[in-house]
């Protein structure tokens, strides 16, 4: 399907410009018509226009959507009358866009999970297994109440952990600010003085000399080469599977902020793993969907290792058993899991779990920051400051 950037006219005379997916110019007017708006023109996008408009949901956008269609459909009103009211509701944009689109295409004759699955980009193959499951046992508002608590407990966690972020990568961008300006400007103005002094200049003065002359002469390798650096790795990362799997082993085993990374990931997997058994699909499938979900290389290589044994006839404790990557807890209690019969229980605790020990480790951390780096300016600071002046107190006391 295409994107099409459109200008309509609705029954008030209202101009209004949008853009929707559609197979032709002639979906688009009918989609419009059963709008009340009669289109003007339309144009189909190309890839490199359609790049720079939004391409996808944000979280708080599909997590209204999903709460409210699951307040209506409890209530008892249909999904496609639901669809219906969160279309007129919302604003025009790419929200307003999806759901019209939704709309038509449920009318078109589609399921509800099949109109789901023309937006790969707003909408994964979580949500989309679990909203076909909801419509084949009839339990959809269930499904989406599930879910949406499921996605609130995401955002959540991605905002803690970008405020832990935030706040240090600023102070850093300051700190370096500062630290360039010190290199740039004032520590060239001073050495030559020093150096006029006369007598013996010490090696961390010579240091100052020398990183003020790189930050002087290569101030551009300074400022692009993290840039290049970046982009170096995530581009070989997408062209080698193998150079992504140790990248991805490496980023589990940076201290600390590895480890917190690796809890977020497991509680990820254990919250979807038991959204997705709690609603019928089975083991193999829903390590299947799940192993997409945890963006990490060597952790969905455990996990096919994991279904694999499975297939094979080994439970699903023990198969996790033979991988060095899962702590105990996890295998401890999808043993429980599978001796009481509430495995999709035994997984939103090992959730509650690691997301309870990101939290605190989050809570710990936060406070921690503001100290380190002020002590890091502080270094900074005391490292010019003694090599400057040392040299000038060194030539007083001899005068004297």
């Amino acid at each position: 399907m295409a994107q099409y950037k459109y200008k309509a006219i609705d029954k008030s005379g209202k101009i209004i410009n949008g853009r929707l997916q559609a197979s032709n110019l002639l979906e688009i007017e009918h989609r419009l018509t059963t709008l009340g708006q009669d289109l003007i023109t339309g144009i189909e996008l190309k890839p490199s226009s359609i790049r720079f408009g939004r391409r996808s949901l944000t979280r708080r956008e599909l997590i209204n959507m999903v709460f409210q269609l699951e307040q209506l459909t409890k209530s008892g009103v249909p999904l496609l009358e639901g669809l219906h009211d969160l279309r007129d509701s919302a604003p025009a944009g790419y929200y307003h866009d999806v759901l019209a689109s939704l709309v038509e295409s449920i009318e078109g004759g589609k399921t509800f999970s099949a109109s789901l699955r023309e937006y790969p980009n707003d909408f994964d193959t979580v949500f989309v297994s679990l909203i076909a499951v909801g419509e084949e046992t009839g339990e959809l508002p269930k499904i989406l109440k599930d879910m949406g608590e499921t996605l609130r407990w995401t955002d959540e966690l991605i905002a803690s952990t970008v405020k832990i972020i935030m706040y240090p990568a600023i102070v850093a961008v300051v700190v370096f600010a500062v630290a360039a300006f010190l290199m740039i400007y004032l520590v060239p103005k001073i050495i030559p003085f020093v150096k006029e002094m006369g007598g013996e200049i010490p090696f961390h003065t010579l240091a100052l000399i020398a990183v003020s002359d790189f930050f002087v002469n290569y101030w551009w390798v300074i400022l692009f080469a993290p840039m290049i650096a970046i982009y170096f790795v995530k581009s070989t990362a997408k062209k080698s599977p193998a150079f992504r799997f140790k990248l991805d082993g490496w980023k589990l085993r940076i201290p600390l902020f590895g480890t917190i990374a690796f809890k977020i990931k497991l509680a990820r997997f254990a919250s979807y793993m038991a959204l997705l058994y709690a609603s019928g699909i089975t083991v193999l499938r829903a390590l299947d969907i799940c192993k997409s979900l945890v963006d990490n290389a060597v952790m969905a290589e455990s996990i096919d290792r994991a279904a694999q044994y499975i297939s094979e006839g080994a439970s699903i404790s023990e198969s996790f058993s033979r991988l060095e990557l899962f702590p105990p807890l996890v295998v401890r209690m999808l043993k429980v899991g599978e001796n009481t019969g509430n495995l999709d229980e035994a997984l939103m605790n090992v959730s509650y779990f690691y997301n309870r020990e990101v939290q605190e480790a989050i809570d710990t951390i936060e406070p921690a920051i503001s100290p380190v780096l002020t002590v890091i300016m502080g270094s900074l600071l005391a490292w010019i400051m003694m090599s400057v002046l040392g040299p000038v107190w060194d030539a007083v006391a001899k005068v004297g």
